[in-house]
Protein backbone atom coordinates (compact mmCIF):
# COMPACT_ATOMS: atom_id res chain seq x y z
CA UNK A 1 0.00 0.00 0.00
CA UNK A 2 3.02 2.38 1.10
CA UNK A 3 4.72 1.63 -2.40
CA UNK A 4 1.11 1.70 -4.56
CA UNK A 5 0.21 5.36 -3.03
CA UNK A 6 3.44 6.91 -4.63
CA UNK A 7 2.19 6.16 -8.26
CA UNK A 8 -1.87 5.25 -8.05
CA UNK A 9 -2.71 8.45 -7.34
CA UNK A 10 -0.85 9.96 -10.45
CA UNK A 11 -3.73 8.92 -12.69
CA UNK A 12 -6.50 10.17 -10.71
CA UNK A 13 -5.01 14.35 -11.07
CA UNK A 14 -6.83 15.33 -13.75
CA UNK A 15 -9.87 13.76 -11.82
CA UNK A 16 -8.97 15.13 -8.78
CA UNK A 17 -8.29 18.60 -10.00
CA UNK A 18 -11.54 18.58 -11.72
CA UNK A 19 -13.43 17.24 -8.38
CA UNK A 20 -12.05 19.75 -6.50
CA UNK A 21 -11.11 22.88 -8.15
CA UNK A 22 -8.17 22.73 -7.46
CA UNK A 23 -4.78 24.49 -9.59
CA UNK A 24 -2.32 22.58 -11.22
CA UNK A 25 0.78 23.48 -8.58
CA UNK A 26 -2.32 22.06 -5.35
CA UNK A 27 -3.29 19.27 -7.14
CA UNK A 28 0.72 18.61 -7.85
CA UNK A 29 1.17 18.08 -3.86
CA UNK A 30 -0.97 15.46 -3.45
CA UNK A 31 1.56 13.36 -5.24
CA UNK A 32 4.73 15.35 -3.93
CA UNK A 33 3.81 15.87 -0.68
CA UNK A 34 3.36 12.11 0.09
CA UNK A 35 6.60 11.59 -0.76
CA UNK A 36 8.27 14.32 1.10
CA UNK A 37 7.36 13.35 4.03
CA UNK A 38 7.63 9.39 3.11
CA UNK A 39 11.38 10.18 2.77
CA UNK A 40 11.74 12.39 5.69
CA UNK A 41 10.83 10.15 7.81
CA UNK A 42 12.68 7.01 7.27
CA UNK A 43 16.17 7.25 9.12
CA UNK A 44 14.22 8.27 12.33
CA UNK A 45 11.81 5.62 11.73
CA UNK A 46 14.44 2.99 11.52
CA UNK A 47 16.21 4.57 14.12
CA UNK A 48 13.43 4.40 16.69
CA UNK A 49 12.43 0.95 15.82
CA UNK A 50 15.97 -0.09 16.46
CA UNK A 51 16.08 1.66 19.53
CA UNK A 52 12.26 0.38 20.94
CA UNK A 53 10.11 -1.97 19.43
CA UNK A 54 9.65 -2.71 15.80
CA UNK A 55 6.59 -4.58 16.07
CA UNK A 56 4.24 -1.69 17.65
CA UNK A 57 6.29 1.34 15.71
CA UNK A 58 4.97 -1.30 12.64
CA UNK A 59 1.56 -1.80 14.02
CA UNK A 60 1.02 1.86 14.92
CA UNK A 61 1.99 3.30 11.79
CA UNK A 62 -0.28 1.09 9.52
CA UNK A 63 -3.07 2.32 11.82
CA UNK A 64 -2.48 6.00 11.20
CA UNK A 65 -1.70 5.29 7.21
CA UNK A 66 -5.34 3.57 7.56
CA UNK A 67 -6.62 6.46 9.22
CA UNK A 68 -5.30 8.65 6.77
CA UNK A 69 -6.32 6.85 3.60
CA UNK A 70 -9.62 7.28 4.80
CA UNK A 71 -9.51 11.21 5.14
CA UNK A 72 -7.84 11.41 2.38
CA UNK A 73 -11.05 9.72 0.25
CA UNK A 74 -13.56 11.74 2.58
CA UNK A 75 -11.40 15.57 1.92
CA UNK A 76 -14.31 17.63 0.93
CA UNK A 77 -11.28 20.56 -0.26
CA UNK A 78 -7.78 19.92 -1.95
CA UNK A 79 -6.47 21.90 1.21
CA UNK A 80 -7.68 18.84 3.64
CA UNK A 81 -6.23 16.31 0.74
CA UNK A 82 -3.04 17.66 1.14
CA UNK A 83 -2.76 17.84 4.61
CA UNK A 84 -4.12 13.99 5.19
CA UNK A 85 -1.68 12.99 2.20
CA UNK A 86 1.47 14.17 4.51
CA UNK A 87 0.36 12.62 7.18
CA UNK A 88 -0.15 9.37 4.92
CA UNK A 89 3.04 9.79 3.77
CA UNK A 90 4.70 10.64 7.65
CA UNK A 91 2.75 7.20 8.29
CA UNK A 92 4.25 5.03 5.26
CA UNK A 93 7.82 6.26 6.30
CA UNK A 94 7.35 4.96 9.59
CA UNK A 95 6.24 1.95 8.46
CA UNK A 96 8.83 1.52 5.64
CA UNK A 97 12.40 0.50 7.60
CA UNK A 98 10.32 -1.77 9.91
CA UNK A 99 10.00 -4.34 6.62
CA UNK A 100 13.73 -4.86 6.40
CA UNK A 101 14.45 -4.40 9.65
CA UNK A 102 12.23 -7.41 10.80
CA UNK A 103 13.71 -9.38 7.96
CA UNK A 104 17.01 -8.66 8.95
CA UNK A 105 16.13 -9.81 12.60
CA UNK A 106 13.84 -13.06 12.42
CA UNK A 107 16.12 -14.85 8.94
CA UNK A 108 19.43 -15.80 8.51
CA UNK A 109 21.43 -16.94 5.63
CA UNK A 110 19.27 -18.34 2.60
CA UNK A 111 15.94 -18.03 4.32
CA UNK A 112 16.68 -14.27 4.54
CA UNK A 113 17.40 -14.16 0.97
CA UNK A 114 13.74 -15.81 0.18
CA UNK A 115 12.38 -13.06 2.24
CA UNK A 116 14.08 -10.69 1.14
CA UNK A 117 12.72 -11.73 -2.81
CA UNK A 118 9.26 -11.71 -1.48
CA UNK A 119 10.27 -7.75 -0.50
CA UNK A 120 11.85 -7.15 -3.67
CA UNK A 121 8.82 -8.65 -5.94
CA UNK A 122 6.27 -6.31 -4.02
CA UNK A 123 8.81 -2.92 -4.28
CA UNK A 124 8.98 -4.25 -8.07
CA UNK A 125 5.33 -4.98 -8.21
CA UNK A 126 4.27 -2.16 -6.30
CA UNK A 127 6.18 0.43 -7.81
CA UNK A 128 5.43 -0.69 -11.34
CA UNK A 129 1.30 -1.77 -11.39
CA UNK A 130 0.70 1.52 -9.67
CA UNK A 131 -0.92 3.09 -12.91
CA UNK A 132 -2.72 -0.06 -13.91
CA UNK A 133 -4.52 -0.59 -10.51
CA UNK A 134 -4.99 3.36 -10.58
CA UNK A 135 -6.69 2.97 -14.12
CA UNK A 136 -8.97 0.27 -13.23
CA UNK A 137 -10.41 1.74 -10.07
CA UNK A 138 -10.66 4.72 -11.53
CA UNK A 139 -12.83 2.44 -14.42
CA UNK A 140 -15.12 0.37 -12.40
CA UNK A 141 -15.75 4.05 -9.73
CA UNK A 142 -17.97 6.02 -12.29
CA UNK A 143 -18.34 10.05 -11.50
CA UNK A 144 -16.61 12.60 -10.49
CA UNK A 145 -16.41 11.57 -7.47
CA UNK A 146 -14.52 7.61 -8.28
CA UNK A 147 -10.73 9.12 -7.08
CA UNK A 148 -11.68 8.65 -3.61
CA UNK A 149 -11.53 4.80 -4.05
CA UNK A 150 -8.11 5.10 -4.40
CA UNK A 151 -8.01 5.86 -1.22
CA UNK A 152 -10.61 4.13 0.13
CA UNK A 153 -9.33 0.59 -1.27
CA UNK A 154 -6.76 1.04 1.66
CA UNK A 155 -9.18 0.65 4.46
CA UNK A 156 -10.35 -2.59 4.62
CA UNK A 157 -6.76 -4.06 3.42
CA UNK A 158 -5.20 -2.23 6.18
CA UNK A 159 -7.52 -3.20 8.78
CA UNK A 160 -6.63 -6.54 7.60
CA UNK A 161 -3.31 -6.18 8.07
CA UNK A 162 -3.33 -4.84 10.73
CA UNK A 163 -5.41 -7.81 12.41
CA UNK A 164 -2.39 -10.56 10.65
CA UNK A 165 0.27 -8.39 12.09
CA UNK A 166 -0.95 -8.31 15.70
CA UNK A 167 -1.06 -11.69 15.41
CA UNK A 168 1.52 -13.01 13.49
CA UNK A 169 4.80 -10.59 13.97
CA UNK A 170 7.31 -11.43 16.80
CA UNK A 171 7.41 -8.85 19.41
CA UNK A 172 10.92 -7.24 19.39
CA UNK A 173 12.75 -6.96 22.52
CA UNK A 174 14.37 -3.83 23.77
CA UNK A 175 17.93 -3.21 22.36
CA UNK A 176 18.86 -1.04 25.40
CA UNK A 177 19.71 1.80 23.03
CA UNK A 178 17.11 4.21 23.72
CA UNK A 179 19.39 7.14 22.68
CA UNK A 180 17.70 8.75 19.84
CA UNK A 181 19.63 11.80 18.38
CA UNK A 182 17.63 14.73 18.19
CA UNK A 183 19.68 17.36 17.00
CA UNK A 184 20.58 14.82 14.37
CA UNK A 185 16.69 13.53 13.34
CA UNK A 186 16.70 17.65 13.01
CA UNK A 187 19.81 18.08 10.37
CA UNK A 188 18.35 14.91 8.76
CA UNK A 189 15.49 16.23 8.10
CA UNK A 190 16.38 19.62 7.05
CA UNK A 191 19.17 18.33 4.43
CA UNK A 192 16.56 15.82 2.71
CA UNK A 193 13.78 18.24 2.91
CA UNK A 194 16.22 20.79 1.48
CA UNK A 195 17.33 18.60 -1.89
CA UNK A 196 13.68 17.09 -2.46
CA UNK A 197 11.54 20.39 -2.11
CA UNK A 198 12.68 21.40 -5.78
CA UNK A 199 12.41 18.07 -7.01
CA UNK A 200 8.71 17.41 -5.81
CA UNK A 201 7.51 20.80 -6.96
CA UNK A 202 9.65 20.47 -10.27
CA UNK A 203 5.84 20.65 -11.99
CA UNK A 204 5.37 24.10 -11.00
CA UNK A 205 8.63 25.62 -11.80
CA UNK A 206 10.37 24.27 -8.43
CA UNK A 207 13.70 23.60 -9.75
CA UNK A 208 14.21 26.94 -11.29
CA UNK A 209 12.87 28.72 -8.29
CA UNK A 210 14.50 26.76 -5.69
CA UNK A 211 17.66 25.89 -7.23
CA UNK A 212 19.58 27.54 -3.74
CA UNK A 213 17.80 24.72 -1.59
CA UNK A 214 20.56 21.99 -3.14
CA UNK A 215 23.54 23.50 -1.95
CA UNK A 216 21.75 24.58 1.41
CA UNK A 217 20.66 20.84 1.67
CA UNK A 218 24.67 19.33 1.19
CA UNK A 219 25.87 21.93 3.24
CA UNK A 220 23.44 20.45 6.24
CA UNK A 221 23.82 17.28 5.52
CA UNK A 222 27.49 17.27 5.88
CA UNK A 223 27.35 18.77 9.51
CA UNK A 224 24.84 15.98 10.21
CA UNK A 225 27.70 13.99 8.88
CA UNK A 226 30.34 15.39 10.94
CA UNK A 227 27.89 15.36 14.22
CA UNK A 228 27.60 11.75 13.69
CA UNK A 229 31.32 11.31 13.65
CA UNK A 230 31.51 13.40 16.83
CA UNK A 231 28.62 10.91 18.24
CA UNK A 232 30.59 7.75 17.11
CA UNK A 233 33.87 8.81 18.63
CA UNK A 234 32.62 9.81 22.49
CA UNK A 235 31.06 6.46 22.86
CA UNK A 236 27.31 7.79 22.09
CA UNK A 237 24.74 6.05 19.77
CA UNK A 238 23.87 8.04 16.52
CA UNK A 239 20.99 8.40 14.57
CA UNK A 240 23.03 6.98 11.78
CA UNK A 241 26.35 5.29 12.39
CA UNK A 242 28.81 6.43 9.61
CA UNK A 243 30.53 3.52 9.99
CA UNK A 244 27.87 1.80 7.55
CA UNK A 245 29.19 3.32 4.67
CA UNK A 246 32.57 2.70 5.83
CA UNK A 247 33.26 -0.59 7.28
CA UNK A 248 30.11 -2.87 6.57
CA UNK A 249 30.72 -4.68 3.20
CA UNK A 250 28.72 -3.83 0.55
CA UNK A 251 26.53 -1.00 1.93
CA UNK A 252 27.82 2.13 0.65
CA UNK A 253 27.79 0.64 -3.08
CA UNK A 254 24.71 -1.22 -2.59
CA UNK A 255 23.03 2.26 -1.16
CA UNK A 256 24.20 3.67 -4.51
CA UNK A 257 23.25 1.06 -6.89
CA UNK A 258 20.04 1.17 -5.35
CA UNK A 259 19.70 5.11 -5.78
CA UNK A 260 20.97 5.23 -9.26
CA UNK A 261 18.31 2.59 -10.47
CA UNK A 262 15.23 4.24 -8.97
CA UNK A 263 16.21 7.34 -10.88
CA UNK A 264 15.35 5.65 -14.37
CA UNK A 265 13.01 2.88 -12.50
CA UNK A 266 10.61 5.15 -10.94
CA UNK A 267 10.62 8.37 -14.37
CA UNK A 268 9.74 5.51 -16.98
CA UNK A 269 6.24 5.01 -15.50
CA UNK A 270 5.30 9.03 -16.04
CA UNK A 271 7.16 8.98 -18.99
CA UNK A 272 5.35 5.93 -20.53
CA UNK A 273 1.76 7.38 -19.27
CA UNK A 274 2.48 10.59 -20.65
CA UNK A 275 3.13 8.57 -24.38
CA UNK A 276 0.11 6.41 -24.45
CA UNK A 277 -2.32 9.04 -22.60
CA UNK A 278 -1.53 12.41 -24.41
CA UNK A 279 0.54 10.71 -27.26
CA UNK A 280 -2.47 7.72 -28.19
CA UNK A 281 -5.18 8.91 -26.51
CA UNK A 282 -5.38 5.64 -24.20
CA UNK A 283 -7.38 6.16 -21.04
CA UNK A 284 -5.87 5.33 -17.77
CA UNK A 285 -6.83 1.90 -17.62
CA UNK A 286 -5.68 1.26 -21.15
CA UNK A 287 -2.15 3.19 -20.53
CA UNK A 288 -1.52 0.92 -17.33
CA UNK A 289 -2.35 -2.23 -19.52
CA UNK A 290 0.66 -1.25 -21.93
CA UNK A 291 2.89 -1.46 -19.13
CA UNK A 292 1.91 -4.38 -17.49
CA UNK A 293 4.08 -6.61 -19.23
CA UNK A 294 6.68 -4.69 -17.13
CA UNK A 295 5.17 -5.78 -13.65
CA UNK A 296 4.56 -9.21 -14.52
CA UNK A 297 8.22 -10.35 -15.29
CA UNK A 298 9.52 -8.16 -12.55
CA UNK A 299 6.69 -10.26 -9.88
CA UNK A 300 7.76 -13.69 -10.89
CA UNK A 301 11.71 -13.11 -11.09
CA UNK A 302 11.92 -10.88 -7.68
CA UNK A 303 11.09 -14.33 -5.93
CA UNK A 304 13.28 -16.60 -8.00
CA UNK A 305 16.04 -13.92 -7.46
CA UNK A 306 15.15 -14.41 -3.80
CA UNK A 307 16.45 -18.04 -3.58
CA UNK A 308 19.70 -17.46 -6.37
CA UNK A 309 21.12 -14.59 -4.08
CA UNK A 310 22.79 -16.43 -1.60
CA UNK A 311 24.69 -18.37 -4.71
CA UNK A 312 25.19 -15.73 -6.81
CA UNK A 313 25.36 -12.87 -5.16
CA UNK A 314 26.44 -9.06 -6.78
CA UNK A 315 26.34 -11.48 -10.03
CA UNK A 316 21.97 -11.23 -9.85
CA UNK A 317 22.01 -7.24 -9.71
CA UNK A 318 24.75 -6.81 -12.55
CA UNK A 319 22.88 -9.61 -14.78
CA UNK A 320 19.59 -7.85 -13.99
CA UNK A 321 20.59 -3.99 -14.88
CA UNK A 322 22.13 -4.95 -18.14
CA UNK A 323 18.70 -6.82 -18.67
CA UNK A 324 16.57 -4.16 -17.36
CA UNK A 325 18.84 -1.76 -19.50
CA UNK A 326 18.57 -4.42 -23.05
CA UNK A 327 14.61 -4.09 -22.50
CA UNK A 328 14.20 -0.38 -22.10
CA UNK A 329 16.91 0.88 -24.64
CA UNK A 330 15.07 -2.10 -27.55
CA UNK A 331 11.16 -0.72 -26.05
CA UNK A 332 12.51 2.78 -26.96
CA UNK A 333 13.74 1.40 -30.38
CA UNK A 334 10.51 -0.44 -31.35
CA UNK A 335 8.34 2.60 -30.18
CA UNK A 336 10.14 4.74 -32.32
CA UNK A 337 9.56 3.24 -36.00
CA UNK A 338 6.90 1.01 -35.15
CA UNK A 339 3.36 1.97 -36.08
CA UNK A 340 1.30 3.89 -33.08
CA UNK A 341 -1.93 1.39 -33.25
CA UNK A 342 0.39 -1.69 -32.59
CA UNK A 343 2.90 0.39 -29.98
CA UNK A 344 1.60 -2.02 -26.93
CA UNK A 345 1.80 -5.30 -28.68
CA UNK A 346 5.43 -4.59 -30.17
CA UNK A 347 6.78 -3.44 -27.15
CA UNK A 348 5.38 -5.82 -25.14
CA UNK A 349 7.61 -9.09 -25.27
CA UNK A 350 10.89 -6.56 -24.43
CA UNK A 351 9.28 -4.85 -21.29
CA UNK A 352 8.42 -8.32 -20.26
CA UNK A 353 11.82 -9.38 -20.30
CA UNK A 354 13.31 -5.73 -19.05
CA UNK A 355 10.68 -6.59 -16.09
CA UNK A 356 12.20 -10.28 -15.11
CA UNK A 357 15.70 -8.90 -15.59
CA UNK A 358 14.83 -6.02 -13.37
CA UNK A 359 13.45 -8.61 -10.52
CA UNK A 360 16.96 -9.72 -10.48
CA UNK A 361 18.21 -5.72 -9.42
CA UNK A 362 15.77 -4.84 -6.44
CA UNK A 363 15.87 -7.83 -3.97
CA UNK A 364 19.21 -9.13 -4.29
CA UNK A 365 20.24 -5.36 -4.12
CA UNK A 366 18.61 -5.31 -0.73
CA UNK A 367 20.16 -8.91 0.67
CA UNK A 368 23.84 -7.86 -0.67
CA UNK A 369 23.46 -3.99 1.15
CA UNK A 370 21.98 -5.40 3.94
CA UNK A 371 23.70 -8.95 4.52
CA UNK A 372 26.36 -7.17 6.98
CA UNK A 373 24.60 -4.77 8.79
CA UNK A 374 24.64 -5.16 12.60
CA UNK A 375 20.34 -6.26 13.64
CA UNK A 376 20.71 -3.81 15.85
CA UNK A 377 21.34 -1.12 13.01
CA UNK A 378 18.86 -2.81 10.76
CA UNK A 379 16.00 -0.05 11.11
CA UNK A 380 18.31 2.84 10.42
CA UNK A 381 20.18 1.09 7.77
CA UNK A 382 16.97 0.28 5.68
CA UNK A 383 15.49 3.28 6.15
CA UNK A 384 18.93 5.19 4.92
CA UNK A 385 18.72 2.67 2.44
CA UNK A 386 14.93 3.36 0.96
CA UNK A 387 15.85 7.18 1.73
CA UNK A 388 18.29 6.88 -1.50
CA UNK A 389 15.79 5.36 -3.31
CA UNK A 390 13.08 7.66 -2.42
CA UNK A 391 15.67 10.83 -3.06
CA UNK A 392 16.68 8.17 -6.85
CA UNK A 393 12.41 8.14 -6.93
CA UNK A 394 11.88 12.26 -6.58
CA UNK A 395 14.81 12.89 -9.19
CA UNK A 396 13.45 10.43 -12.22
CA UNK A 397 9.84 11.50 -11.77
CA UNK A 398 11.42 15.26 -11.97
CA UNK A 399 13.82 14.98 -15.02
CA UNK A 400 12.43 12.33 -17.49
CA UNK A 401 8.85 13.76 -17.64
CA UNK A 402 10.51 17.34 -17.91
CA UNK A 403 13.24 16.13 -20.24
CA UNK A 404 9.96 14.72 -22.25
CA UNK A 405 8.11 17.62 -22.26
CA UNK A 406 11.19 19.81 -23.15
CA UNK A 407 11.73 17.77 -26.70
CA UNK A 408 8.30 17.37 -27.56
CA UNK A 409 8.07 21.29 -27.51
CA UNK A 410 5.07 23.01 -29.06
CA UNK A 411 5.53 19.41 -32.01
CA UNK A 412 3.86 16.20 -31.95
CA UNK A 413 6.67 13.83 -31.94
CA UNK A 414 5.74 11.89 -29.08
CA UNK A 415 8.13 8.89 -30.27
CA UNK A 416 11.20 10.85 -30.19
CA UNK A 417 10.38 12.65 -27.03
CA UNK A 418 9.89 8.87 -25.68
CA UNK A 419 13.06 7.72 -27.13
CA UNK A 420 15.26 10.68 -25.75
CA UNK A 421 13.36 10.68 -22.03
CA UNK A 422 13.86 6.52 -22.27
CA UNK A 423 17.94 7.12 -23.32
CA UNK A 424 18.35 9.38 -20.29
CA UNK A 425 17.05 6.23 -18.00
CA UNK A 426 19.57 3.77 -19.45
CA UNK A 427 22.00 6.50 -18.88
CA UNK A 428 21.31 6.38 -14.97
CA UNK A 429 21.15 2.64 -14.98
CA UNK A 430 24.73 2.45 -16.88
CA UNK A 431 26.07 4.51 -14.13
CA UNK A 432 24.56 1.97 -11.49
CA UNK A 433 25.77 -1.28 -13.48
CA UNK A 434 29.00 0.03 -13.42
CA UNK A 435 28.66 0.34 -9.70
CA UNK A 436 27.13 -2.72 -9.11
CA UNK A 437 29.78 -4.80 -11.66
CA UNK A 438 32.93 -2.86 -9.63
CA UNK A 439 31.63 -4.50 -6.25
CA UNK A 440 30.80 -7.86 -8.28
CA UNK A 441 34.57 -7.66 -9.05
CA UNK A 442 35.89 -6.49 -5.36
CA UNK A 443 33.89 -9.74 -4.05
CA UNK A 444 35.50 -12.22 -6.48
CA UNK A 445 38.86 -11.00 -5.61
CA UNK A 446 37.78 -11.24 -2.03
CA UNK A 447 36.64 -14.39 -2.14
CA UNK A 448 39.49 -15.91 -3.80
CA UNK A 449 41.99 -14.74 -1.49
CA UNK A 450 39.95 -15.67 1.54
CA UNK A 451 37.18 -18.09 0.69
CA UNK A 452 33.61 -17.71 1.22
CA UNK A 453 32.47 -15.31 2.71
CA UNK A 454 29.53 -15.36 5.73
CA UNK A 455 26.17 -14.53 4.78
CA UNK A 456 25.12 -13.12 8.37
CA UNK A 457 25.49 -9.93 9.65
CA UNK A 458 27.58 -11.61 12.62
CA UNK A 459 30.74 -11.77 10.17
CA UNK A 460 31.06 -7.85 9.69
CA UNK A 461 33.52 -5.98 11.00
CA UNK A 462 32.00 -3.24 12.66
CA UNK A 463 29.93 -6.03 15.11
CA UNK A 464 32.99 -8.08 15.86
CA UNK A 465 34.25 -4.57 17.61
CA UNK A 466 31.13 -3.83 18.80
CA UNK A 467 29.72 -7.33 20.17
Amino acid sequence: MSLLDVTIVAVALPTVQHSLHASPAQVQWVVSGYTLTFALALVTAGRLGDALDRRRIFLTALCGFVVFSAACGAAPDITLLIVARLAQGLAAGFMAPQNSALIQRLFRGAERGRAFGYFGATVGVSSASGPLIGGTILGLADGQQGWRWIFYINVPIGILAVLLGRRLLPRSPRSGRSHVDVPGVLLLGLGVLALMNPLVQAESDGLRRLWWMFPVGALVLTVFVRRQYRLVSRGTEPLLDPRLFTTVRGYAVGAGVGTLYFIGFSGVWLVFALFYQNGLGYSPLQSGLAVTPFALGSAGAAVVAGRLVSRYGRLLTVCGLAGVIGGLGGAALLLRFAPLGMAPWIAAPVLFLGGVAGGFVVSPNITMTLRDVPVHMAGAAGGALQTGQRLGAAVGTAALPGLFYMVLGSGDDYQGALVIALGAAVAGMLTSLALAAFDWRRDRGRRGKHGQCTDDAAGSPMHSRQK
